[in-house]
């Protein structure tokens, strides 16, 4: 059981940015997301696709952008719980909540803070029964799962960026590098630049790739491990293909999932909140972000760091009931450049 202040779910930019403004305020806070990496969506569909208005910064990545807030929320050591959902959520008799997690955590925390984007991401599987089982060994449905696959035959299916840039990496790799790399699409890649198409070409021309057409239709295993992957191409063909590790990268598609059962009031499967503290019809139970709305609410990365920072100061009233919160400004703040780890230039 652990015992917080605020427990966060999502951890993409304003999960990681509303972490960023309970630690001014001094509130412990857990984070949970139910991909197995920080970002949300912004590491999921435009890692390296350049966002323009995030103030302060003209041009940065879906990457960058992540990398940055979690240098910036750093210094309050936020603990991340990644790769499970919460599955319950419950009020207890003081006033606090028991949050549980698909992964078996259990929680304990007198604020919450939904901020999930539009869901939680779930990556689409291949709809072969049993296949499931080989999922984490020899099935993957994230590209940061290629650790452990040197001189492996290595099948990739999907065929947006992300799959593409596995695909490079892993045909590119120095070391710990798969003896054979398939990249399988159901039709030719096109889907991404030019310059990336061209780069595909010349690994597959120097033989460094591979690249099928079609889909995978069935599987072959011998000793509980899989084998080979059926793959029938545009002209119903099939044929079996060996593999020794699939990762599957088919994209995501966002689920509401169990937000939808908290007893919150919802508008257009989105969680209604108030513009002052952002929280929602349960006391305690804070939304920002894309999975909350308003009148005139606008979907933008900058709109949800502005919801973080009055939830954060909402969330002060329960966590210190009966303290005055007040408003410090990093720039002058002694107490703030304590809990930041910076040092306090002396006065003139």
């Amino acid at each position: 059981m652990i015992e917080t202040d605020a427990l966060v779910i999502g951890a993409g930019p304003v999960g990681l940015f509303q972490v960023f403004q309970l630690g001014l305020l001094d509130i412990n806070a857990h984070i949970i997301d139910s991909l197995p990496y920080a970002g949300g969506q912004c590491i999921e569909l435009y890692p390296d696709k350049p966002i323009y208005d995030i103030p302060g910064t003209p041009r940065c990545t879906g990457r960058e952008l992540t990398a940055s807030l979690l240098a910036q929320v750093a210094p309050f050591k936020p603990h991340l719980h990644l790769g499970q959902e919460v599955s319950l959520v419950e009020k207890q008799p003081d006033g606090r909540f028991k949050v549980a997690t698909s992964k078996g955590s259990t929680f304990i925390t007198k604020t919450i803070f939904i901020a999930a984007g539009v869901g939680a991401f779930q990556p689409k599987r291949l709809k072969l029964d049993g296949l499931e089982k080989f999922e984490g060994t020899q099935l993957f449905y994230h590209a940061e799962n290629t650790a452990g696959l040197t001189d492996m035959d290595v099948l990739i299916v999907g065929g947006d960026d992300a799959a593409l840039d596995c695909a490079i990496h892993l045909a590119t790799a120095d070391t710990h590098k798969p003896k054979s790399v398939t990249l399988l699409h159901r039709r030719d890649v096109r889907q991404t630049s030019s310059d990336r198409v061209a780069f595909i070409k010349a690994l597959i021309e120097a033989g460094s790739l591979r690249l099928k057409v079609g889909q995978v239709t069935d599987y072959d295993e011998h000793g509980g491990k899989l084998t080979a992957a059926h793959v029938t191409d545009i002209n119903g063909d099939t044929e079996p293909h060996s593999v020794d590790a699939m990762l599957v990268l088919l994209g995501l598609s966002p689920k509401l999932g169990p937000v939808a059962h908290w007893g919150l009031e919802m508008a257009r499967r989105q969680v209604a909140v108030d513009t002052e503290k952002f929280s929602t019809s349960v006391a305690g139970i804070f939304a920002v972000g894309d999975i909350n709305t308003y009148p005139g609410k606008k979907k933008l990365i900058l709109c949800g760091f502005h919801e973080a920072a009055l939830a954060a100061f909402g969330a002060a009233e329960i966590v210190f009931p009966g303290v005055p919160v007040q408003l410090q400004y990093t720039t002058t703040s002694s107490r703030l450049h304590q809990l930041l780890g910076v040092e306090t230039a002396p006065t003139p």
